[in-house]
């Protein structure tokens, strides 16, 4: 354990070694781990889940490692390939960007226990999914999976260690948490060469976007134009194809067949492409150090995490170089109460390190939902959270004493 931690290629970050110590002492204990490590896109949470992974794969078990995107996967396929490659672990990818055969074949050797780690999108909450001996469960980017994935994952929590990763936890995760009910760490430590993003809300200008574009690609940088809508995405191209004729395009979004949207991935990091329009996609995953430029279309129908996961995209150049993050929204347009304060707070918080505050907009925003079932937005601030605790352990105190009763 000590040489795979010694074969980190970064100065570790105080938070980061007190998380993951936190981290050992719960897989350590006779209690299953149900932990929250919360920190910046960017500031050491994988690495932190890498070291859980091979710890659990030292003691013999299995390590399912869920996320939101094939990208993601992708991506997290390389970089724990990497880490233990001099190592007796076994690391597989399970997603769309696999054959049919290729996936036969994972999926049977999981289930006869020949690999160590498998990392996947939802796929790995399919019905045909067994596991040997399953020790560490790892959820990233949880925010974005549906409730009723999360809560297929609930009873592996008894048998299980399980740990979480997040940059800004939804109101619900966020608020069991704060009440004690789950383990929480955080890394708030930025890495030592990062910049803040600057940030700008504005409107869909014409000159303005092409000077925005024609600034990033002086100094031989790349940039993201995310539209979350298939359905417009070709007609957002043609647009700033005709206003930036010089500028390379390439188009990604989740209909696209796995080969056509792994091209324009791979073609984007070898930089034969300038700009890259796509929508949420890239939210997670994709960590490209020379893309320094994002503008979000429409980004009053966005949630404040995806906003702020978005602006996490840019800004992790090795060097110190300065990062833009432009939302756009409508001019002229009466925004709902609610879009108003997320711009409002992405606008606001633009320090390294916010977003443990931006889930705390977020839950001022939405409220914490029900604790116990699928909503995840709610109104306990219409009775207060004080109040809201005692009622919620006094009908647990009373449903435990009608069991005894039975």
């Amino acid at each position: 354990m000590v040489r795979f931690e010694e074969e980190f290629p970064f100065e570790e970050t105080p938070d980061q070694v007190k998380a993951w110590e936190e981290v050992r002492k719960d897989m350590e204990s006779e209690k299953p781990m149900d932990r929250l490590l919360c920190g910046d896109v960017g500031f050491g949470k994988t690495e932190v889940a890498m070291r859980a992974a091979f710890k659990a794969v030292m003691n013999q078990r299995q390590v399912a490692f869920l996320v939101p995107t094939t990208i993601l996967a992708e991506q997290h396929f390389l970089s724990l390939s990497r880490r233990a490659k001099n190592f007796p672990v076994r690391v597989e990818a399970l997603s769309r960007f696999k054959t049919k055969l290729e996936q036969k074949r994972i999926v049977d050797d999981v289930k006869a226990g020949l690999v160590d780690i498998v990392i996947g999108t939802h796929r790995l909450l399919s019905s045909d999914i067994y596991f040997k001996n399953l020790g560490l469960v790892v959820i990233d980017e949880e925010q974005r999976f549906g409730v009723r994935h999360k809560e297929k994952l609930k009873h592996l929590r008894e048998l299980v260690d399980v740990l979480t990763l997040t940059a800004t936890p939804i109101p619900r995760t966020l608020y069991l948490s704060l009440l004690g009910a789950r383990d929480m760490s955080t890394i708030s430590t930025p890495p030592k060469t990062r910049l803040p993003v600057e940030t700008q809300v504005i409107n869909f200008d014409e000159p303005r976007i092409k000077t925005i574009f024609q600034e990033e690609i002086t100094r031989h940088g790349q940039i993201y134009f995310v539209h979350n809508r298939v359905q417009s995405i070709e007609k957002i191209h043609s647009r700033l194809h005709e206003l930036l004729p010089e500028v390379k395009f390439g188009v990604a979004h989740g209909q696209l067949p796995p080969k056509a949207l792994e091209e324009v991935m791979v073609a984007f990091i070898d930089k034969k492409i300038d700009c890259m329009i796509s929508t949420n996609i890239i939210e997670s995953g994709l960590d490209i150090p020379n893309a320094n430029t994002i503008i979000v279309n429409r980004a009053d129908t966005f949630g404040l995490a995806d906003l702020y996961q978005l602006r996490g995209r840019v800004g992790r150049y090795t060097e110190k170089r300065k990062a833009y993050a432009y939302f756009i929204v409508p001019k002229n347009w009466n925004m709902t109460e609610d879009a108003e304060k997320r711009i409002a707070a992405i606008e606001r918080f633009t320090e390294l390190g916010s977003g443990f505050r931006i889930a705390m907009e977020d839950l001022e925003i939405r409220g914490a939902g029900n604790v116990l079932g699928v909503e995840q937005s709610g109104f306990i601030y219409a009775v207060g959270f004080d109040l809201y605790c005692r009622l919620l352990q006094q009908t647990i105190e009373e449903e435990k004493k009608k069991l005894k009763m039975k």
